[in-house]
Protein backbone atom coordinates (compact mmCIF):
# COMPACT_ATOMS: atom_id res chain seq x y z
CA UNK A 1 0.00 0.00 0.00
CA UNK A 2 1.51 3.32 -1.15
CA UNK A 3 2.10 6.11 2.01
CA UNK A 4 -1.00 8.52 2.06
CA UNK A 5 0.07 11.97 0.86
CA UNK A 6 -0.85 15.50 3.04
CA UNK A 7 -1.32 18.61 1.62
CA UNK A 8 -3.09 21.72 2.68
CA UNK A 9 -4.50 24.87 0.74
CA UNK A 10 -5.11 28.13 2.56
CA UNK A 11 -7.04 30.89 1.68
CA UNK A 12 -6.12 33.78 3.96
CA UNK A 13 -8.06 36.68 4.60
CA UNK A 14 -7.54 39.90 7.36
CA UNK A 15 -9.26 37.80 10.20
CA UNK A 16 -10.17 34.31 9.36
CA UNK A 17 -8.40 31.42 7.22
CA UNK A 18 -10.38 28.79 5.14
CA UNK A 19 -8.30 25.78 5.43
CA UNK A 20 -8.52 22.54 3.49
CA UNK A 21 -6.28 19.50 4.36
CA UNK A 22 -5.95 16.88 1.32
CA UNK A 23 -4.97 13.40 1.68
CA UNK A 24 -3.39 12.13 -1.77
CA UNK A 25 -4.15 8.19 -2.36
CA UNK A 26 -3.31 6.69 -5.45
CA UNK A 27 -6.58 8.43 -7.47
CA UNK A 28 -8.16 9.22 -4.50
CA UNK A 29 -8.30 12.60 -2.39
CA UNK A 30 -10.18 13.27 0.58
CA UNK A 31 -10.73 16.48 1.77
CA UNK A 32 -11.30 18.17 5.59
CA UNK A 33 -11.88 21.69 5.70
CA UNK A 34 -12.21 23.71 8.59
CA UNK A 35 -11.81 27.66 9.62
CA UNK A 36 -9.52 29.37 12.13
CA UNK A 37 -8.50 32.89 13.17
CA UNK A 38 -5.76 34.88 12.70
CA UNK A 39 -4.32 35.53 16.16
CA UNK A 40 -1.49 33.99 17.66
CA UNK A 41 -3.67 31.43 19.79
CA UNK A 42 -5.27 30.45 15.99
CA UNK A 43 -2.07 30.24 14.13
CA UNK A 44 -0.47 27.68 16.94
CA UNK A 45 -4.01 25.60 16.78
CA UNK A 46 -3.64 25.72 13.15
CA UNK A 47 0.18 24.84 13.14
CA UNK A 48 -1.29 21.65 15.78
CA UNK A 49 -3.45 20.23 13.62
CA UNK A 50 -1.43 20.10 10.63
CA UNK A 51 0.79 18.42 12.88
CA UNK A 52 -1.75 16.13 13.88
CA UNK A 53 -2.40 15.37 10.13
CA UNK A 54 0.90 14.71 8.88
CA UNK A 55 1.00 17.72 6.22
CA UNK A 56 3.36 17.97 4.24
CA UNK A 57 3.27 20.78 1.66
CA UNK A 58 1.38 24.13 2.61
CA UNK A 59 0.55 26.47 -0.43
CA UNK A 60 -1.51 29.61 0.42
CA UNK A 61 -3.02 32.47 -1.47
CA UNK A 62 -3.50 36.06 -0.06
CA UNK A 63 -4.61 39.43 -1.18
CA UNK A 64 -2.49 42.33 0.55
CA UNK A 65 -0.16 41.22 2.93
CA UNK A 66 -1.80 39.15 5.58
CA UNK A 67 -0.10 35.83 4.58
CA UNK A 68 3.10 36.95 6.05
CA UNK A 69 2.08 36.32 9.70
CA UNK A 70 0.79 32.98 8.48
CA UNK A 71 4.00 31.85 6.59
CA UNK A 72 6.16 33.00 9.83
CA UNK A 73 3.84 30.65 11.79
CA UNK A 74 4.27 27.85 9.69
CA UNK A 75 8.19 28.17 8.62
CA UNK A 76 10.25 25.47 9.22
CA UNK A 77 7.36 23.12 10.42
CA UNK A 78 6.04 22.46 6.58
CA UNK A 79 7.44 23.12 2.90
CA UNK A 80 5.54 25.90 2.37
CA UNK A 81 4.53 27.83 -0.79
CA UNK A 82 2.75 31.07 -1.47
CA UNK A 83 0.55 31.31 -4.70
CA UNK A 84 -0.41 34.52 -6.80
CA UNK A 85 -3.66 35.19 -6.72
CA UNK A 86 -4.24 35.27 -11.18
CA UNK A 87 -3.26 31.18 -10.65
CA UNK A 88 -5.92 30.65 -8.38
CA UNK A 89 -9.13 32.30 -9.44
CA UNK A 90 -11.85 30.32 -11.15
CA UNK A 91 -15.19 30.75 -12.95
CA UNK A 92 -17.27 33.43 -12.15
CA UNK A 93 -20.23 32.70 -10.02
CA UNK A 94 -18.55 29.79 -8.43
CA UNK A 95 -16.45 31.56 -5.73
CA UNK A 96 -16.46 30.50 -2.26
CA UNK A 97 -13.40 30.92 0.43
CA UNK A 98 -13.34 27.10 0.84
CA UNK A 99 -13.67 26.06 -2.85
CA UNK A 100 -11.15 28.47 -3.55
CA UNK A 101 -8.90 26.27 -0.74
CA UNK A 102 -9.57 23.70 -2.46
CA UNK A 103 -8.83 24.78 -5.95
CA UNK A 104 -5.46 25.74 -4.67
CA UNK A 105 -4.74 22.09 -3.27
CA UNK A 106 -5.71 20.76 -6.48
CA UNK A 107 -3.43 23.23 -8.43
CA UNK A 108 -0.84 22.51 -6.08
CA UNK A 109 -0.69 18.77 -7.33
CA UNK A 110 -1.02 19.34 -10.66
CA UNK A 111 1.48 21.49 -10.98
CA UNK A 112 -0.97 24.85 -12.17
CA UNK A 113 -0.50 27.15 -9.59
CA UNK A 114 2.04 30.22 -10.36
CA UNK A 115 4.11 30.35 -6.81
CA UNK A 116 6.03 33.74 -5.87
CA UNK A 117 9.11 33.61 -4.84
CA UNK A 118 9.76 34.01 -0.86
CA UNK A 119 13.08 34.32 0.86
CA UNK A 120 14.32 33.49 4.59
CA UNK A 121 14.02 35.61 7.25
CA UNK A 122 16.89 36.81 7.37
CA UNK A 123 17.22 37.89 3.83
CA UNK A 124 13.45 39.51 4.66
CA UNK A 125 15.32 41.59 7.10
CA UNK A 126 17.34 42.84 4.69
CA UNK A 127 14.23 43.55 2.34
CA UNK A 128 12.76 45.51 5.13
CA UNK A 129 15.80 47.30 6.51
CA UNK A 130 16.48 48.59 2.24
CA UNK A 131 12.93 48.97 1.28
CA UNK A 132 12.37 51.29 4.03
CA UNK A 133 15.58 53.03 3.55
CA UNK A 134 13.89 53.75 -0.05
CA UNK A 135 10.52 55.01 1.09
CA UNK A 136 12.53 57.64 3.00
CA UNK A 137 14.54 58.85 0.20
CA UNK A 138 11.48 58.59 -2.17
CA UNK A 139 9.58 61.36 1.39
CA UNK A 140 13.04 62.99 0.78
CA UNK A 141 12.78 64.12 -2.64
CA UNK A 142 8.90 64.87 -2.36
CA UNK A 143 9.94 67.20 0.76
CA UNK A 144 12.50 69.25 -1.30
CA UNK A 145 9.67 69.16 -4.28
CA UNK A 146 7.31 71.05 -1.16
CA UNK A 147 10.35 73.19 -0.60
CA UNK A 148 10.64 74.88 -3.96
CA UNK A 149 7.48 74.96 -4.40
CA UNK A 150 6.89 76.84 -1.63
CA UNK A 151 10.09 79.55 -2.43
CA UNK A 152 7.88 79.65 -5.69
CA UNK A 153 4.99 81.01 -3.91
CA UNK A 154 6.83 83.40 -2.13
CA UNK A 155 8.50 84.56 -5.34
CA UNK A 156 11.91 83.09 -4.57
CA UNK A 157 13.54 81.26 -7.27
CA UNK A 158 16.55 79.85 -5.69
CA UNK A 159 16.53 76.50 -6.98
CA UNK A 160 16.98 78.03 -10.67
CA UNK A 161 20.80 79.13 -9.78
CA UNK A 162 21.67 76.26 -7.37
CA UNK A 163 21.67 72.68 -8.36
CA UNK A 164 21.33 71.22 -4.94
CA UNK A 165 18.36 73.11 -3.18
CA UNK A 166 19.40 71.14 -0.33
CA UNK A 167 22.74 71.23 -0.08
CA UNK A 168 24.76 73.21 2.72
CA UNK A 169 24.65 76.39 1.06
CA UNK A 170 20.99 75.97 -0.01
CA UNK A 171 20.51 74.72 3.45
CA UNK A 172 21.86 77.60 5.25
CA UNK A 173 20.44 80.11 2.75
CA UNK A 174 16.70 78.42 4.02
CA UNK A 175 17.67 78.62 7.48
CA UNK A 176 18.43 82.16 7.36
CA UNK A 177 15.18 82.59 5.38
CA UNK A 178 13.11 80.69 7.74
CA UNK A 179 14.43 82.59 10.96
CA UNK A 180 13.11 85.68 9.11
CA UNK A 181 15.86 87.15 7.41
CA UNK A 182 15.20 88.86 4.04
CA UNK A 183 17.73 91.11 3.17
CA UNK A 184 18.93 89.43 -0.31
CA UNK A 185 22.47 90.68 -0.08
CA UNK A 186 23.30 88.72 3.26
CA UNK A 187 21.15 85.53 1.94
CA UNK A 188 23.73 85.04 -0.54
CA UNK A 189 26.62 86.01 1.28
CA UNK A 190 25.69 82.44 2.98
CA UNK A 191 26.62 80.56 -0.97
CA UNK A 192 29.73 78.79 -0.90
CA UNK A 193 32.49 80.45 -3.28
CA UNK A 194 32.45 77.07 -5.46
CA UNK A 195 29.00 78.43 -6.38
CA UNK A 196 27.98 78.68 -10.31
CA UNK A 197 26.05 81.67 -9.68
CA UNK A 198 27.31 84.96 -8.82
CA UNK A 199 26.27 87.29 -6.21
CA UNK A 200 24.37 89.34 -8.35
CA UNK A 201 22.50 86.17 -9.65
CA UNK A 202 21.64 85.20 -6.22
CA UNK A 203 20.68 88.68 -5.14
CA UNK A 204 18.20 88.61 -8.07
CA UNK A 205 17.16 85.20 -7.31
CA UNK A 206 16.19 85.80 -3.35
CA UNK A 207 14.33 88.87 -4.20
CA UNK A 208 10.78 87.43 -2.92
CA UNK A 209 8.12 88.29 -0.45
CA UNK A 210 8.09 85.75 2.71
CA UNK A 211 5.48 85.87 4.59
CA UNK A 212 5.08 84.28 8.03
CA UNK A 213 3.01 82.02 6.72
CA UNK A 214 5.52 81.02 4.64
CA UNK A 215 8.58 81.08 7.17
CA UNK A 216 6.17 78.68 9.47
CA UNK A 217 5.62 75.97 6.72
CA UNK A 218 9.35 76.51 5.66
CA UNK A 219 10.77 75.35 9.52
CA UNK A 220 8.21 72.54 9.82
CA UNK A 221 9.80 71.61 6.40
CA UNK A 222 13.32 71.61 7.24
CA UNK A 223 12.89 69.98 10.93
CA UNK A 224 11.24 66.83 8.68
CA UNK A 225 14.41 67.07 6.18
CA UNK A 226 16.40 66.82 9.51
CA UNK A 227 14.80 63.80 10.97
CA UNK A 228 14.66 61.96 7.65
CA UNK A 229 18.21 62.30 7.09
CA UNK A 230 18.91 61.04 10.69
CA UNK A 231 16.58 58.39 10.01
CA UNK A 232 18.07 57.36 6.54
CA UNK A 233 21.62 57.92 8.12
CA UNK A 234 20.24 55.02 10.77
CA UNK A 235 18.80 52.83 8.35
CA UNK A 236 22.42 52.78 6.41
CA UNK A 237 23.85 52.04 9.58
CA UNK A 238 21.54 49.03 10.32
CA UNK A 239 21.86 47.42 6.74
CA UNK A 240 25.43 47.69 6.66
CA UNK A 241 26.17 45.86 10.07
CA UNK A 242 23.10 43.39 9.15
CA UNK A 243 24.82 42.71 5.66
CA UNK A 244 28.22 43.07 7.16
CA UNK A 245 29.17 38.52 6.19
CA UNK A 246 27.64 39.71 2.74
CA UNK A 247 30.64 42.43 2.40
CA UNK A 248 32.56 40.75 -0.15
CA UNK A 249 29.62 40.19 -2.58
CA UNK A 250 28.71 43.92 -2.23
CA UNK A 251 32.22 44.72 -3.18
CA UNK A 252 32.00 42.99 -6.58
CA UNK A 253 28.93 44.24 -6.88
CA UNK A 254 30.46 48.19 -6.62
CA UNK A 255 32.82 47.53 -9.50
CA UNK A 256 30.49 47.41 -12.00
CA UNK A 257 29.74 51.64 -13.36
CA UNK A 258 27.03 53.18 -11.96
CA UNK A 259 26.57 50.50 -8.82
CA UNK A 260 27.01 52.07 -5.51
CA UNK A 261 27.13 50.03 -1.66
CA UNK A 262 23.60 50.91 -0.94
CA UNK A 263 22.13 49.66 -4.37
CA UNK A 264 24.24 46.84 -3.95
CA UNK A 265 22.56 46.43 -0.40
CA UNK A 266 19.34 46.55 -1.70
CA UNK A 267 20.46 43.92 -5.07
CA UNK A 268 21.37 41.35 -2.04
CA UNK A 269 18.41 41.81 -0.29
CA UNK A 270 15.86 41.29 -3.34
CA UNK A 271 17.61 38.40 -4.75
CA UNK A 272 19.87 36.83 -2.26
CA UNK A 273 23.95 36.97 -1.81
CA UNK A 274 24.53 33.97 -4.51
CA UNK A 275 21.10 34.81 -6.69
CA UNK A 276 20.48 31.04 -5.75
CA UNK A 277 16.60 31.03 -6.01
CA UNK A 278 17.18 31.51 -10.09
CA UNK A 279 18.62 28.68 -12.11
CA UNK A 280 19.73 31.09 -14.49
CA UNK A 281 19.97 34.92 -15.50
CA UNK A 282 16.76 33.94 -17.74
CA UNK A 283 14.37 33.33 -15.13
CA UNK A 284 16.02 36.19 -12.97
CA UNK A 285 15.19 38.53 -15.97
CA UNK A 286 11.81 37.19 -15.89
CA UNK A 287 10.97 37.13 -12.17
CA UNK A 288 12.22 41.07 -12.22
CA UNK A 289 10.66 42.05 -15.48
CA UNK A 290 13.01 43.46 -17.45
CA UNK A 291 12.77 41.03 -20.63
CA UNK A 292 9.86 40.91 -23.34
CA UNK A 293 7.11 39.42 -22.27
CA UNK A 294 4.79 36.98 -25.22
CA UNK A 295 1.21 37.53 -25.78
CA UNK A 296 0.72 34.71 -28.29
CA UNK A 297 -2.22 33.15 -30.35
CA UNK A 298 -2.44 31.71 -33.38
CA UNK A 299 0.99 31.96 -34.21
CA UNK A 300 1.14 35.80 -33.70
CA UNK A 301 2.55 37.65 -30.84
CA UNK A 302 -0.32 40.35 -29.86
CA UNK A 303 1.85 42.02 -27.46
CA UNK A 304 5.47 42.14 -26.19
CA UNK A 305 4.94 44.20 -22.79
CA UNK A 306 7.14 43.18 -19.97
CA UNK A 307 6.03 41.96 -16.81
CA UNK A 308 5.42 43.77 -13.77
CA UNK A 309 7.63 42.14 -11.87
CA UNK A 310 9.69 43.15 -8.73
CA UNK A 311 9.18 46.67 -8.28
CA UNK A 312 11.96 47.46 -6.16
CA UNK A 313 14.09 46.32 -8.71
CA UNK A 314 12.71 47.34 -11.57
CA UNK A 315 13.13 50.91 -10.16
CA UNK A 316 16.43 49.76 -9.27
CA UNK A 317 17.78 48.72 -12.45
CA UNK A 318 15.74 51.30 -14.31
CA UNK A 319 18.01 54.03 -12.28
CA UNK A 320 21.58 51.93 -12.67
CA UNK A 321 21.03 51.56 -16.30
CA UNK A 322 20.75 55.63 -16.24
CA UNK A 323 24.36 55.88 -14.33
CA UNK A 324 26.01 52.67 -15.98
CA UNK A 325 25.13 54.65 -19.49
CA UNK A 326 26.49 57.79 -18.42
CA UNK A 327 29.72 56.00 -17.18
CA UNK A 328 32.04 57.50 -19.76
CA UNK A 329 33.93 54.37 -21.27
CA UNK A 330 32.11 51.76 -20.15
CA UNK A 331 30.29 48.94 -22.00
CA UNK A 332 27.36 49.54 -21.06
CA UNK A 333 27.39 53.20 -22.08
CA UNK A 334 28.49 51.76 -25.76
CA UNK A 335 25.57 49.66 -25.80
CA UNK A 336 23.49 52.36 -24.88
CA UNK A 337 24.60 54.40 -27.86
CA UNK A 338 24.64 51.82 -29.97
CA UNK A 339 20.91 50.73 -29.64
CA UNK A 340 19.58 54.46 -29.14
CA UNK A 341 19.16 54.66 -33.05
CA UNK A 342 16.93 51.17 -33.64
CA UNK A 343 15.07 51.38 -30.22
CA UNK A 344 15.12 54.90 -28.83
CA UNK A 345 16.30 56.07 -25.52
CA UNK A 346 13.26 54.25 -23.56
CA UNK A 347 13.91 50.62 -24.86
CA UNK A 348 17.50 51.84 -25.36
CA UNK A 349 17.70 52.10 -21.20
CA UNK A 350 15.19 49.07 -20.79
CA UNK A 351 18.13 47.00 -22.95
CA UNK A 352 20.72 47.97 -21.29
CA UNK A 353 18.92 47.69 -17.90
CA UNK A 354 18.52 43.78 -18.94
CA UNK A 355 22.04 43.65 -19.81
CA UNK A 356 23.33 44.71 -16.44
CA UNK A 357 20.59 42.30 -14.35
CA UNK A 358 21.94 39.30 -16.60
CA UNK A 359 25.87 40.97 -15.44
CA UNK A 360 24.56 40.89 -11.87
CA UNK A 361 23.52 37.36 -11.85
CA UNK A 362 26.52 35.82 -12.91
CA UNK A 363 28.95 38.14 -10.30
CA UNK A 364 26.46 36.54 -7.68
CA UNK A 365 25.91 33.23 -9.07
CA UNK A 366 29.71 32.99 -9.81
CA UNK A 367 31.20 34.81 -7.36
CA UNK A 368 33.12 35.96 -10.12
CA UNK A 369 34.71 39.97 -10.52
CA UNK A 370 33.57 42.13 -12.91
CA UNK A 371 35.96 43.09 -15.69
CA UNK A 372 35.37 46.34 -17.87
CA UNK A 373 35.49 45.39 -21.96
CA UNK A 374 34.48 49.04 -23.11
CA UNK A 375 37.31 51.70 -23.72
CA UNK A 376 37.28 52.52 -19.49
CA UNK A 377 39.88 49.89 -19.29
CA UNK A 378 42.26 51.65 -21.49
CA UNK A 379 41.75 55.37 -19.24
CA UNK A 380 43.56 55.29 -16.10
CA UNK A 381 42.54 58.59 -14.48
CA UNK A 382 38.98 57.39 -14.90
CA UNK A 383 39.01 53.64 -13.39
CA UNK A 384 41.54 55.49 -10.47
CA UNK A 385 38.80 58.04 -9.66
CA UNK A 386 36.18 55.39 -10.09
CA UNK A 387 38.74 53.42 -7.35
CA UNK A 388 38.93 55.97 -4.93
CA UNK A 389 35.07 57.40 -5.14
CA UNK A 390 33.81 53.31 -4.68
CA UNK A 391 36.62 53.07 -1.84
CA UNK A 392 35.20 56.12 0.45
CA UNK A 393 31.50 55.19 0.09
CA UNK A 394 32.35 51.36 1.58
CA UNK A 395 34.66 53.01 4.23
CA UNK A 396 31.09 55.60 4.87
CA UNK A 397 29.48 52.29 5.46
CA UNK A 398 31.55 50.87 8.06
CA UNK A 399 33.15 48.34 5.49
CA UNK A 400 37.16 47.32 5.74
CA UNK A 401 38.38 48.03 1.70
CA UNK A 402 41.62 46.06 0.74
CA UNK A 403 41.79 46.52 -3.30
CA UNK A 404 43.54 43.63 -4.67
CA UNK A 405 44.13 43.41 -8.61
CA UNK A 406 42.74 40.71 -10.56
CA UNK A 407 45.32 38.47 -11.99
CA UNK A 408 43.97 37.09 -15.53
Amino acid sequence: MEPVYVVAGIDVHKKMLAVVVAEVEQQDIRCESQRFGTSASELKRLSDWFTERQVCEVAMESTAQYWRPVWMALEGLFRLHLAQARSTTGARGRKSDFVDATRIVRRLLSGDLTLSYVPDAEQRRWRLLTRSRQQLIRDRVRLQNQVEGLLEEARIKLSSVISDLLGSSGRRMLQAMAAGETDPVKLAALGDVRLHASEEELQDALQGQMHSVHRALLNMHLERLDVLNRQIAALEKEAATSMRPQEEAIRRLCELPGLKPGAAQQIIAEIGPQAAAFASSAKLASWVGVCPGRQESAGQSRSNRSAKGNRAMRSLLSQLAWAASKADGSYFQVLFRRLIPRLGIKKAIWAVAHRLLRVIWKVLHAGVHYIERGPLALNTPARNRRKQQLVRELRRLGYAVELTPITQ
